[in-house]
């Protein structure tokens, strides 16, 4: 009785081919058929996030973009079909999970290890923001730099779906966050998420308003003429991760000057690390950011939700760099 068997088909929003939005078309696809440790999820609402767009454009590392392909790294859902060694979720449970690709469409396939139960009292659209931006960050600020309390936390984009995460999270372990962006209104709103200070790019420069201060962590996506800044103003055992270079990926700074103040510079991608690693991390961040959630001390910023039919406007909505928290897709 905690097995369902699935109809065949199902909508999806498939890749034409790498390109601009308009490659995205609604399509009907088959399902997915289902391994003993997978679950199949029926999607409620599912994430936009800036690899979407990378991996559209067939610009993300390692990614070979081809027609076919079903972009949406979280999802939302009810699980309507379990794996015979699955052993932890049941027919109709409410979860969120991180995935590799399949999130535009009205089925997924999990891992059941990647699944974490919906926070009581949000809503599928505010849990499936969660899994993309909640893992990276925690990999990369709590996990890789080990942001600690009392420490000076700086995150470039501050009113992008991992800036909000990343000011949230720092704040609610005690840490002392900052952050940028590109206008006053998105300045404003990551100091009400508990910024100390949000930087205007536009107006400011964050090197010369930070440098007397000092940094301890930085999260870098923009790289650029951004990466020799950040080193400039990293306290002595700084940390700086990067999980994108949108300004550009290479650059030039002094090697000694690393060593003498002992930075650690690293950086890392999500989506093509093992199912093992990301069963760990998913576990990780059940143990150590849904409390934190319950308690809370972290809540959804959602920008605008659109439908299935909408993803390439969606998509378009992200590449204009005009929202402040996550776009979604309702299903």
């Amino acid at each position: 009785q905690h097995r369902k068997l699935a109809s065949i088909g199902m909508r999806a929003i498939v890749l034409s081919g790498p390109g601009s939005a308009d490659v995205l078309e609604l399509k009907d696809v088959p399902k997915p058929d289902v391994q003993p440790h997978q679950v199949l999820v029926h999607v409620r609402a599912a994430g936009v996030n800036r690899p979407d767009i990378s991996i559209r454009s067939g610009k993300y590392p390692g990614v070979n973009t081809s027609a076919g392909m079903i972009l949406g790294l979280e999802i939302a859902g009810d699980i309507e079909v379990v794996g015979d060694k699955v052993k932890r979720w049941k027919v109709g449970d409410k979860i969120c999970a991180l995935i590799k690709e399949g999130g535009y469409a009205e089925y997924a396939l999990v891992d059941e290890r990647h699944c974490i139960s919906i926070p009581e009292g949000w809503d599928y659209v505010e849990a499936a923001s969660l899994p993309e931006t909640v893992f990276t960050v925690w990999h990369n600020v709590f996990q890789k730099a080990r942001l600690q309390k009392g420490e000076t936390f700086l995150v470039h984009g501050g009113s992008s779906g991992i800036g909000v995460t990343a000011i949230q999270l720092a704040r609610a372990i005690g840490a002392k966050p900052y952050a940028t962006a590109g206008s006053d209104d998105k300045c404003r709103a990551c100091e009400k998420l508990g910024a100390e200070r949000c930087i205007n790019y536009k107006t400011q420069d964050f090197e010369k308003e930070l440098k007397d201060e000092g940094v301890d962590v930085i999260l870098d996506m923009v790289g650029g003429d951004y990466i020799a800044k950040n080193i400039r103003i990293l306290r002595p055992d700084g940390r700086l991760q990067f999980i994108n270079a949108m300004a550009g990926s290479k650059a030039e700074f002094d090697v000694k000057d690393v060593m003498v103040r002992r930075l650690t510079i690293s950086g890392s991608t999500l989506r093509a690390r093992p199912d093992e690693f990301k069963a760990e991390l998913a576990a990780d961040v059940e143990k150590h950011v849904w409390p934190l959630i319950a308690q809370g001390l972290f809540k959804p910023v959602i920008f605008r939700t659109l439908t299935l039919e909408e993803a390439a406007q969606a998509h378009k909505l992200m590449e204009e760099s005009g929202h402040i928290g996550k776009i979604m897709l309702r299903l």
